[in-house]
């Protein structure tokens, strides 16, 4: 196991969480490539984005189903602007990289949104910190253990 996937795991167990992560063959980098890989639906990834809201890391955690509407989330939020991080700004706030952003085992607490959607999955799986490691969890836990504001985010 990768220290990436190991600082994940170590967050996981620390948050009661009784999935562990796993390192696949194939990558999952991509929610069509994770959940081709898991043998699940493409709604049931939850991908975990970066975006800078006025400059400040924001972790949105969404259906692998559907795209971010920004400017519809910032308005939500209150935000002036809301966009795509850049990968040094993700490694940044993650400590992870593009592909492998974990919900979880991050340097210092992300104001996390969970994407509502999520909720119509009995099971959903996230990235584990690298591009080819997941772990399963349900949307509740998920809410659970980031401390999650539940919203929409796709309009």
């Amino acid at each position: 196991m990768s220290a990436a996937v190991q600082n994940v795991q170590d967050a996981l167990d620390a948050a009661g969480v009784e999935g562990e992560a796993r390192t696949l063959p194939q990558s999952t980098r991509t929610a069509a490539e994770a959940a081709d890989a898991l043998g699940c639906p493409v709604g049931a990834i939850a991908n975990s984005l970066i975006f800078m809201a006025d400059d400040a890391p924001l972790l949105v955690l969404t259906s692998g189903a559907h795209r971010v509407d920004v400017e519809a989330l910032a308005t939500r939020l209150g935000r002036a602007r809301i966009r795509r991080a850049k990968p040094e700004e993700v490694r940044a706030a993650t400590g992870q990289v593009i592909g492998g952003v974990s919900p979880v085992g991050h340097p210092a607490p992300l104001e996390t949104l969970v994407d509502e959607t999520l909720r119509e999955y009995p099971e959903i799986w996230a990235a584990a910190g690298t591009p080819n490691a997941v772990f399963p969890t349900t949307f509740d836990e998920l809410t659970r253990i980031t401390g999650g504001t539940v919203t929409r985010v796709d309009g």
